[in-house]
């Protein structure tokens, strides 16, 4: 048996169903899949597939403006509703939350103390009181309302945290793309006797793990110290 879903499409009170291979539908949703070939199972479009009601001509140029059923087709799927499988829809979930989790420990602390937030106090709070995850709204347009509910229950805040950092000549270069990786550079130069000296930005979640990697780096070497913190 063929496996299908459907995508659909609402406008002006009208209603327009088209039947899609899942997978295929589902990589082209997310813009994993960029062409079109082999979602469409049949090339028809509906009012109601489960009845079986097909969309009349005159309905379907009217919406779209033409009835050739690729450019209707590929249409309905970008732009309507597509109804996924229930393992389909778990997995996107969990992977937007993971993305969203990742944020908040990372750019957010806690608003009482200053500390971060572990990844598992973000988790087990979304996950105790509920919030919902988009499947397919990205991770980045979901955090705001995210973090506002958490803050319902734990005080939390978007910060950076921007550092002076001076490093000795002698571990420039072990410890250079360390920085460059984990930090926004804001400004830097080198000192007459060879050292580095640089103002960078990082997430204030991770302020004490870069701090310790740095110094690990440079066997205690290494200078940084924090210059401002800045609710984002």
């Amino acid at each position: 048996m063929v496996e299908y879903t459907i995508a659909r499409y609402q406008r002006g009170g009208k209603r327009f169903e088209i039947i899609v291979d899942p997978d295929k539908a589902l990589d082209y949703k997310l813009g994993k899949k960029r062409d079109f070939e082999g979602i469409l199972l049949f090339d028809e479009v509906y009012v109601d597939v489960k009845k079986g009601l097909r969309a009349s001509r005159a309905d379907i140029q009217s919406v779209f403006g033409t009835t050739d059923i690729n450019i209707v087709a590929e249409k309905i799927l970008r732009e309507g509703e597509l109804l996924i499988k229930a393992e389909q829809r778990r997995r996107l979930i969990n992977e937007k939350k993971k993305q969203i989790i990742s944020y908040i420990s990372r750019y957010c602390v806690d608003s009482r103390t200053g500390a971060p937030v572990p990844p598992i106090r973000v988790e087990n709070i979304i996950d105790d009181i509920g919030i919902r995850i988009d499947p397919f709204k990205p991770a980045e347009e979901q955090v705001k309302y995210v973090i506002s509910e958490i803050s319902k229950v734990l005080p939390i805040k978007q910060q950076i945290t921007i550092l002076q950092i001076k490093v000795p000549s002698m571990y420039i270069g072990k410890v250079y793309g360390f920085i460059k990786n984990s930090a926004e550079i804001l400004s830097e130069e080198w000192l007459s006797d060879g050292s580095y000296l640089a103002r960078v930005s990082i997430p204030s979640g991770l302020k004490q793990e870069f701090i310790e990697k740095l110094g690990s780096f440079t066997a205690g070497a290494a200078y940084a110290e924090v210059i401002e913190e800045k609710v984002i």
